[in-house]
């Protein structure tokens, strides 16, 4: 019986090489999550996640004073139980934002432990789909200074001359000229055959901003526009869904079910980019998920390729992987000690136990510090 026995927690901040900016925001540093949980019988899980660009301290006091004292000497197979315990007790502290990421990535460290210990890889523990690679979309596209349409028609095409049948580039963050002559050069760039992903990251205030821009875009043929505005908003996607025929994708800075059920009852989002270490963990993902099979939805989860495919391989309304090829944007990258390969525009399923991959320690150990909590 594995019995919790520690967990570890580190806030770590790595500097991006390069400044990047989105539709909203411009980010120098990325500030991460990591947890370890033990167990009695020597088997480790791990979880991580995105904290934003400052506070990964207050994830820190989260797990340490909030959340960890309600898993230690606990079995880790009572999954759902701890869920609902870790929740009760974050209820006053935060049912969304850093509280619920802390909560997050316990819960899927929790699984990996789980999937370690039965000796599986993550996507068989869960009952997988696909065994072996998953589709994915290779994901970029940003704002950098000098950076002109031709040379993000240039970025779009060697991701496709990498095997990729899908891509996405950032977008709504200059006039709707400027951003279609950006979507123009990228639709150029790879062809008519290729799905093309237009992510606004919260960029617009209001529905009549936003038929502006994607009037202009519908002649490209988007496969979706992503977070077109704030996640709160969401009559203002269910208003854009009625208004275009391009699909919205919506959710990936959303907490719990029932926020989700929500854009599934109002029609706000025809696929939904939930994020695990954001949502509530792999055990709120399968919620959710299951939800948006019956609501006939698309699962397109966000970001975080190296959590996210081994629970696309294990859902079957779950279509494509966010990938990212470098460690440029998704720096968490240089934390870990096993990469994801990529194969034809599919993601290569680790075949070792759990998640397949855990901290290359030597690398958190420049950019953080684990503090160990036991009973």
């Amino acid at each position: 019986m594995p019995i919790i026995e520690s967990i570890s927690v580190c806030a770590a901040e790595v500097p991006l090489d390069r400044v990047t900016s989105f539709a909203t925001r411009t980010v120098s540093a990325r500030h991460y999550g990591l947890v370890k949980v033990r167990s009695t019988d020597g088997v480790e899980g791990i979880g991580f996640c995105y904290v934003g660009s400052a506070g990964g301290g207050i994830l820190t006091a989260a797990v340490e004073q909030l959340l960890a004292p309600v898993l230690l000497g606990r079995d880790s197979l009572a999954v759902e139980g701890l869920w609902q315990a870790m929740y009760q007790e974050a209820l006053l502290h935060g049912r969304a934002g850093t509280v619920m990421r802390a909560l997050s990535i316990l819960d899927t460290a929790l699984w990996d432990l789980n999937a370690r210990s039965a000796n599986l890889p993550l996507h068989k523990y869960l009952g997988a789909v696909h065994l072996e690679e998953v589709p994915a979309y290779a994901s970029g596209g940003y704002y950098l200074d000098g950076k002109t349409p031709q040379a993000l028609g240039d970025e779009m095409a060697s991701y496709v001359a990498m095997g990729f049948k899908a891509v996405k580039m950032k977008s709504g963050r200059l006039s709707p000229r400027e951003e279609e002559a950006r979507v123009r050069a990228a639709r150029e760039a790879v062809g008519p055959d290729v799905e093309l992903m237009l992510d606004i990251n919260n960029g617009w205030s209001d529905v009549t901003q936003a038929l502006q821009h994607v009037r202009r875009f519908e002649q490209y043929d988007p496969y979706f526009i992503e977070e077109p505005f704030s996640p709160d908003d969401i009559d203002s996607h269910a208003r854009l869904a009625k208004l275009t025929r391009v699909p919205v994708a919506t959710g990936e800075i959303g907490y719990g079910r029932w926020y989700h059920k929500e854009l599934l009852d109002k029609d706000a989002a025809a696929i939904l980019q939930t994020d695990a270490v954001v949502c509530g963990g792999i055990t709120e993902w399968r919620r959710i998920a299951a939800t948006a099979a019956s609501y006939g939805k698309v699962m397109c989860p966000h970001w975080f390729h190296d959590v996210h495919a081994p629970l696309v391989a294990a859902t079957p309304n779950a279509r494509y992987v966010e990938f990212f090829w470098d460690d440029q944007v998704l720096n968490f990258r240089r934390l870990i000690d096993r990469q994801l390969a990529h194969r034809n525009g599919n993601v290569v399923l680790h075949q070792t136990p759990g998640l397949g991959f855990d901290f290359d320690e030597s690398q958190v150990a420049r950019y953080g510090k684990w503090t160990r909590i036991s009973k």
